[in-house]
């Protein structure tokens, strides 16, 4: 058969000939782009990376047998202890408490609903140091709660508590309100329990916010200084919190030692949103 007979076949059965698809070729970035991307780099560098460097270079500038002696020092240990196991713990109650908070206001309607989803965000609005000076107020020795928590490690998981609760019911809240409910009528209607609805249906789902809000609730809480400075009473080996020994330390001049327990708490927090990160990507990739 030739190659008209072949042009005549495919003329007559009109159907025409596959177009031929150019090959995408990768453009460089526009101007904007380059220009935006090169902003945001200057900007991050300055206001995060530049001076985290600077810090680590202080706290290795002296060699890691300083390093690590400034960080086992009993005070600094003390405080690094009390700093990570309370903020564990005020974590995990904001887990429960935060996510429970995110479905009431999700999920029910009740008169001041709009009211206290605003006071949610005052944690963020108010001065830490404010906060400080409010919960010693309310929870001091001249408490009118009659409860007296000043200078008590008790006294210091409440204020971490009121910095980060909204860290946690800011990021499920958004996701409750996206969330499908035609699937949880659907499980309804076919038998399903409230407790095995929310735990096949919408634990999935809140799962990944819980864990992100439960992981920058911990990362604020091992950095605070603010609210934590008055009702602890700065009591080495009891109540001092890392960020206030480490102020102390820069107040005696021992900048070496403050970078190297700052160096610390930078680690722990790096490697947990690290580890945060993977849970995520290992979620995704299980659909």
């Amino acid at each position: 058969m030739t190659s008209e007979t072949l042009e005549t076949d495919s003329a007559g059965s009109g159907t025409p000939p596959d177009p031929v698809r150019p090959v995408a070729r990768r453009r460089p970035p526009s101007a904007p782009t380059a220009l935006g991307l090169g902003s945001a780099m200057i900007f991050l560098s300055l206001i995060v990376l530049i001076p985290l460097a600077a810090v680590l270079w202080k706290s290795a500038g002296e060699g890691p047998g300083f390093f690590w002696k400034s960080v086992t020092t009993p005070d600094a240990w003390a405080a690094l202890k009390l700093t990570i196991v309370a903020s564990v713990i005020v974590a995990l109650i904001n887990l429960v408490m935060g996510t429970l908070i995110a479905w009431v206001l999700v999920r029910d309607s009740f008169p001041g609903k709009a009211v206290l989803d605003t006071l949610i965000d005052l944690p963020f609005a108010l001065p830490t140091i404010v906060a400080g000076l409010v919960l010693l107020e309310l929870y001091g020795a001249d408490s009118p709660l009659g409860i007296n928590l000043a200078y008590t490690r008790v006294g210091v998981a409440v204020a971490l508590l009121f910095v980060t609760l909204p860290f946690v019911v800011r990021t499920v809240q958004p996701v409750l309100l996206e969330l499908d409910r035609d699937m949880e009528q659907a499980a309804a209607s076919l038998g399903a329990g409230n407790w095995t609805i929310f735990r096949r249906i919408i634990l999935p789902n809140l799962l990944p916010a819980m864990i992100s809000g439960t992981a920058l609730a911990f990362t604020r809480s091992i950095a605070e200084f603010g609210s934590t400075v008055l009702i602890s009473g700065n009591l080495p080996f009891k109540t001092q919190v890392a960020a206030v020994q480490i102020f102390g330390q820069i107040e005696n001049d021992n900048t070496a030692s403050a970078a190297a327990v700052s160096t610390a708490l930078l680690v722990v927090a790096f490697v947990l949103l690290v580890a945060l990160d993977l849970v995520q990507r290992w979620g995704s990739r299980r659909g």
